[in-house]
């Protein structure tokens, strides 16, 4: 018996890889001939800099069109997947209970998803970026099948 997926979501929080988690899923659904939802998950650290003026919008936009842009470069030609994108804050100020784990297993509740794929590792090799942090909630949690890249 195999996995029946229609819609693979990966979560991304503009860093290289978050990316590179992103070619993972592609392959995932053009495998099952799944669709890809990329999930853009803005951390605190993120909106703070953005409110502050330390950080610029469209530096921002420019990231996640580029995460965006290469899920769909990695898509094969004649494929039927494709890639639609959203994008969440991982954190709340006004809902303590809001995280990235709990946003991005909210995201694949209402989208449906059948399989999520998540970065857990940054470039120093810690788990300590945002979604390295979230990976280890939604694979405890999650009712679906989880790849951590």
């Amino acid at each position: 018996m195999g996995l029946d997926i229609d819609l693979v979501l990966v979560a991304a929080d503009n860093t290289q890889e978050a990316s590179d988690a992103t070619v993972y899923a592609v392959a995932i659904a053009d495998r099952y001939d799944a669709d890809l939802h990329l999930l853009h998950v803005t951390d605190q650290r993120i909106v703070r800099g953005l409110e502050s003026g330390d950080l610029a919008a469209d530096a921002v936009a420019k990231r996640m069109q580029w995460i965006t842009a290469r899920a769909r470069q990695a898509v094969p030609e004649g494929s039927e997947t494709t890639v639609r994108e959203s994008s969440a804050p991982g954190f709340s100020q006004d809902r303590l209970g809001r995280t990235p784990g709990g946003v991005i297993l909210d995201a694949a509740e209402h989208l449906e998803a059948d399989f999520l794929v998540v970065p857990r590792v940054t470039p120093d090799g810690s788990t300590d970026e945002v979604l390295g942090k979230a990976a280890t909630y939604v694979l405890e949690y999650a009712e679906q099948p989880v790849l951590s890249v």
